[in-house]
């Protein structure tokens, strides 16, 4: 995640352990998941320099509605970084049969990034589901860094998703996110994107208005299974 510049605002490998977190907070069981994604993004931005990434994960979630786990992937933005770490943990559960809510807390580490780089930094985020709807936030919580843009709340990440089932098997998703604060070193930014996915499955496209950049086609695969 470039210093929050990272990319997964809809990224096949990202979405797909998001979603095998949510499907496994209501039975209390130990899953793991595995996923490949031909360039992984975080909110719009390339982590692999539009490389491919092989990532996995492993997550515990129980009746109660609390879950924790830990996922890893290749990431090369910054000087020396081969991969990334995330570690999390939160509750998950429903107000009714058509809203459903998500807190938690991410660790994003990049233990093996040039130490002069200081890219270690925390979220906590939360989500209302509504029908195909899904409205979130994450908040800068912790940053290596030091200096001005470092602190709690120096950013602010906003996101709105819309999900629908194309047949019995496909499924479509569309995002749109903004990304602001003085923690990611820019000017406000915006990213969107639209991916179908089926059987594990997903392709996509994203881009943002970032100066000089392009949309982003990817293709991803990723299977979840119980421990």
């Amino acid at each position: 995640m470039q210093k929050f510049k990272k990319t997964i605002a809809i990224s096949a490998i990202a979405l797909m352990a998001s979603a095998s977190l949510t499907s496994t907070a209501v039975n209390a069981e130990v899953s793991a998941n595995i996923g490949a994604t031909s360039n992984y993004l975080w909110r719009g931005q390339e982590q692999t320099g539009g490389e491919a990434a092989i990532s996995g994960g492993i997550d515990y979630a129980n009746e109660s509605g609390f879950y924790a786990g830990t996922w890893v992937s290749n990431a090369s933005w910054a000087d020396e970084m081969t991969y990334e770490l995330d570690l999390y943990a939160g509750y998950a559960g429903n107000f009714n049969d058509s809203v459903s809510f998500d807190v938690g807390y991410i660790y994003y580490a990049y233990p093996d990034a040039a130490s002069y780089a200081d890219v270690n930094f925390s979220e906590i985020y939360g989500s209302i589901s509504v029908e195909g709807f899904t409205f979130g936030a994450a908040v800068l919580a912790t940053a290596s860094a030091d200096g001005e843009g470092a602190d709690f709340s120096d950013s602010l990440y906003l996101n709105a998703d819309y999900a629908f089932m194309l047949t019995n098997e496909a499924e479509v998703a569309f995002h749109i996110g903004h990304y602001s604060g003085d923690f990611i070193g820019d000017e406000n930014i915006i990213d969107y994107g639209v991916s179908i996915s089926k059987d594990g499955f997903t392709l996509g496209i994203s881009n943002t208005d970032i100066e000089d950049t392009s949309a982003k086609v990817y293709v991803g695969y990723a299977v979840d299974f119980n421990l």
